[in-house]
């Protein structure tokens, strides 16, 4: 009971917390050039290194490494190709519309969203103030190859959708559509690993003495992390979305260690045997070390992972994404349509 109390006074706590963090702001400056030097982290009331607040991952630099870049590291001039590349896409999405053009030819609704509703980031991702090529650290920056005789990834269509997919989804009904889209989870964002999108990449971190909940802005998913506890045996029959993640303090290091996930969960095609170990430091007033390590030897040889620095954010508004709204219903009446026009075509 005590820790199911302490676990809701979290949340609680998360969703009555300040609008904007109590660290920096993001600048360009500052994603740059943040004050790493004898940096000493913050304690909370209960003695623990502070984590809390907003932070974003947004960044231009992608998960796997590009086959431009032959390195981890890039070179300052790399670095502001990069961005220069994003800044002549911001631009270009955020042009006026000229009346004078007509309606394109392809309806694909996937290309609804204009810039203004998205916000990929326009930064390379720095840590410790070096410019990255990718967020993996494995020697070519890309997701290892399956090892001999592992078994092939599972199916897991319902946990995605066919803008995140290359397989389309189905359209009988809206339990056949992909969790994102329906607002009831995002596997990519919510975690464990917790990867950059086009949109919506901030997340707030609340701590307690037993517990630390993550709020992802991304379809408001919320993991809590027990602390100092043991891993639930009924997780690995129930098995949640988002695992059965319990962790501890090393030093200034919050060490999270999560496993038995949802078998729809989408994690590069592990097996149900992964763990995913992450560590989140403070490094800076307005950065903070993630990295992540995900050891699967039922699907590859050894363990990898990468890392990132979250920089300071100013809070989160609300993601109004809800299931059943009318993006749905444009849905599944399309494809309804599809229906009455393909039996008329066979009369």
């Amino acid at each position: 009971m005590k820790i199911r109390t302490s676990m809701i006074a979290l949340t609680l706590a998360l969703f009555a917390a300040p609008a904007i963090a109590q660290v920096n702001s993001y600048s360009a400056d500052a994603y740059a050039k943040p004050d790493y030097e004898g940096y000493v982290p913050p304690r909370n009331g209960f003695g623990q290194p502070d984590i809390s607040g907003v932070w974003s991952n947004a960044t231009t630099t992608p998960v796997e490494r590009p086959k431009e870049f032959t390195s981890l590291n890039l070179t300052e001039e790399q670095a502001a190709n990069v961005q220069g590349r994003a800044e002549t896409y911001r631009r270009a999405g955020d042009a006026p519309t000229d009346p004078g053009v007509g309606a394109p030819t392809d309806r694909n609704t996937n290309l609804g969203y204009n810039r203004f509703w998205t916000d990929p980031g326009t930064q390379v991702m720095r840590v410790n103030g070096q410019p990255r090529s990718s967020i993996l650290t494995t020697p070519d920056g890309r997701v290892p190859p399956r090892k001999t005789g592992a078994p092939p990834p599972p199916k897991r269509r319902v946990a995605l959708t066919s803008e995140f997919s290359a397989e389309a989804g189905e359209n009988d009904g809206p339990e056949a559509r992909g969790l994102p889209e329906r607002c009831i989870f995002m596997p990519t964002t919510a975690g464990a690993v917790m990867r950059p999108v086009l949109y919506n990449n901030n997340y707030q971190i609340a701590q307690g003495g037993d517990s630390v909940a993550i709020w992802v802005e991304m379809i408001h998913d919320i993991r809590v992390i027990r602390i100092g506890g043991k891993h639930n045996r009924g997780s690995a029959a129930i098995r949640p979305w988002m695992g059965d993640g319990i962790g501890w303090y090393e030093g200034d290091t919050l060490v999270v260690e999560t496993i038995n996930y949802h078998p729809f969960q989408e994690l590069y095609g592990a097996s149900d045997q992964v763990k995913v170990t992450e560590r989140f430091r403070r490094v800076a007033d307005n950065r903070l070390l993630y990295q992540f390590s995900i050891d699967d030897p039922v699907t590859w040889d050894k363990p990898w992972g990468g890392e990132y620095e979250f920089w300071a954010s100013e809070g989160i508004y609300e993601y109004a994404c809800h299931e059943g709204n009318h993006g749905m219903f444009g849905i599944l009446e399309g494809a309804r349509e599809q229906d009455r026009r393909a039996a008329a075509a066979k009369q």
